[in-house]
């Protein structure tokens, strides 16, 4: 079994002004930097969403522009990756994770992973109850189809209506952390409060 990392960070900052998230500098360091940097490296390229985007601020990830579908958003990411790891094992994962998470937490990809098992067709991340069904790992044969079902039009809309046809398992990290470790990045407001929650705790 081999794990394989995707960033989805092909989102166009519509509420923070049309800025591309991925190099929103946050605590010194631009968050595709700060997100990689708590991913292991699990001897695979990371993959990085990019949506129409084109090109990436580090040239050692793949970038991953969306396929040339009526299908936009997270999903989109991971139609592409799906597509691209066509002949990978089936019992291969992908991790994927959202850019706009600057709190992940040091062991996010070992407990999803551990969640999955050996049986499982998903695992995702929650916090009190709130799940992030972008912030989660998916077992390659259980999302196989998604690029033939997508240009058939009969993929489901979003990474939550897709684990919602998985069995999925749900791994909540509130026992280990009092605030949100998922908190994400939309708003202008969202920047200016994480960037005190940062500098409160020195990251």
């Amino acid at each position: 079994m081999t794990v394989h990392a995707l960033v989805l960070a092909g989102g166009q900052g519509s509420r923070l002004g049309q800025v591309r998230k991925d190099l929103i500098r946050f605590g010194g360091t631009s968050l595709l930097d700060r997100v990689i940097a708590q991913l292991p490296d699990f001897g695979t390229p990371i993959m990085v969403s990019t949506a129409a985007m084109g090109q990436l601020s580090r040239h050692d990830c793949v970038a991953m522009p969306d396929l040339d579908l009526p299908i936009g958003g997270p999903l989109a990411g991971l139609i592409a990756a799906v597509d691209r790891l066509g002949n990978a094992d089936p019992d291969d994962l992908i991790i994927t994770v959202a850019v706009d998470t600057p709190f992940l937490p040091d062991d996010f990809a070992r407990r999803l992973i551990d969640a999955v098992g050996d049986r499982a067709s998903a695992a995702h991340a929650a916090w009190c109850g709130t799940i992030y069904p972008t912030n989660a790992v998916w077992r390659l044969s259980g999302i196989a189809d998604l690029p033939a079902r997508a240009r058939r039009g009969v993929v489901p809309k979003s990474p939550k209506a897709l684990l919602g046809t998985l069995d999925s398992v749900e791994v909540d990290w509130s026992d280990t952390h009092r605030e949100d470790p998922f908190a994400n990045l939309n708003t202008l407001e969202d920047l200016v409060s994480l960037a005190r929650r940062a500098q409160a705790q020195g990251k």
